[in-house]
């Protein structure tokens, strides 16, 4: 099993403990590509498929670095939207 199937598995699972950053290796296995507006951004982030120019935005999780239950389960309705998962 590849380490992205390893890390969708783990995201499918909702267990609480997935990572804002093991989600950016997991969208950049999908050819998504964080969109950065430099320091003034904020929290909100958005990533973008440049293959069908879908776009999943949210915050990124704090004051800890895991992802919330319904930041996962927004993003996996967006893939499955998309046919992606």
């Amino acid at each position: 099993m590849s380490r992205h199937e390893k890390l969708l598995k783990k995201f499918l699972v909702k267990s609480g403990n997935f990572t804002f950053n093991e989600l950016r290796t997991l969208l950049a296995g999908f050819d998504y590509k964080e969109l950065t507006l430099g320091k003034t951004s904020g929290s909100r982030v958005a990533f973008i498929n440049n293959n069908n120019n879908h776009i999943i935005r949210l915050h990124k999780p704090h004051p800890g670095n895991n992802l919330k239950k319904y930041q996962i389960d927004c993003i996996i309705d967006e893939l499955k939207n998309m046919e992606i998962i």
